[in-house]
């Protein structure tokens, strides 16, 4: 998903959080639904039902509000002139691990 998140980020002309344990914990989460329902849902909104949403695709990253108006609202990828938004489209996996064990 890292590497996922970098390359759309690049192409698209976003940029991370300036809080890199944001963009840690939406990775992560975006890679557990990847593993476990076969698709990056997002994991920042509740399901009633999962493999529907999968389904559907509406929700997988990068979402339609991303997709059509650069509205991620994970603030996984931000506009450059978002106050959130951070200078990099790179993140560690040092950083990722590093931010994922202090929440």
């Amino acid at each position: 998903m890292r590497k996922f998140a970098e390359t759309y980020a690049s192409r698209t002309g976003t940029y991370f959080c300036v809080e890199p344990g944001t963009t840690a914990v939406v990775l992560e989460g975006l890679a557990k639904h990847k593993d476990e329902l076969g698709s990056p849902l997002c994991p920042c909104r509740y399901y009633e039902d999962k493999a529907a949403e999968v389904a559907s695709a509406y929700w997988n990253c990068p979402c339609v509000p991303m997709r059509e108006r650069q509205e991620c609202h994970c603030m996984l990828f931000l506009p450059e002139d978002n106050p959130f938004a951070g200078q990099s489209q790179t993140i560690s996996m040092d950083t990722i691990h590093r931010e994922i064990q202090q929440v």
